[in-house]
């Protein structure tokens, strides 16, 4: 039965659960790098995990300026922090699905090489096969020689 979680979908699942919420992300990561033996996935949960820390450094960074802003009462500041807000809520869906966009493209790409290498395979296959048959179906060279000297 083939298999329905490829490794790509796994790794598109585990970069969602690191866009929508760090508990999410601790408990599908936290499982793929307990339970999994594949060496590819658990790259790719430390690659979120260090790209979903890093957001999540920066929303605790604008979470003071923010805290600040009631102390200043300057309106400007105000426009200021909702533009910075809206910019790193811009960035982070930029980054989280360019990533998974890359791992879905990567995957297909995967997939067609890995398909033309065994058509590859398959043609060398058959020629090797052809060869062996065409060898046995002509006769030797000493059979050759054998049948000239009887001509002669």
């Amino acid at each position: 039965m083939k298999e329905v979680w490829t490794n790509s979908w796994k790794k598109v699942l585990i970069w969602v659960c690191g866009y929508v919420s760090i508990i999410a992300f601790a408990v599908a990561g936290g499982y793929v790098i307990a339970k999994s033996e594949d060496e590819d996935l658990r790259r790719t949960t430390k690659q979120c995990f260090i790209v979903t820390l890093i957001f999540l450094a920066i929303d605790a960074l604008v979470a003071i300026l923010t805290n600040i802003r009631v102390f200043a009462g300057n309106p400007g500041y105000a426009t200021f922090l909702n533009w910075l807000d809206f910019l790193l809520l811009i960035a982070e869906i930029v980054v989280y699905a360019t990533v998974i966009v890359m791992t879905l493209v990567g995957a297909q790409m995967e997939t067609t090489v890995r398909a033309a290498v065994e058509e590859e395979h398959k043609k060398s296959e058959e020629a090797k096969v052809a060869k062996l048959e065409a060898a046995k179906a002509e006769p030797s060279g000493e059979a050759k020689d054998a049948a000239e000297q009887k001509k002669d």
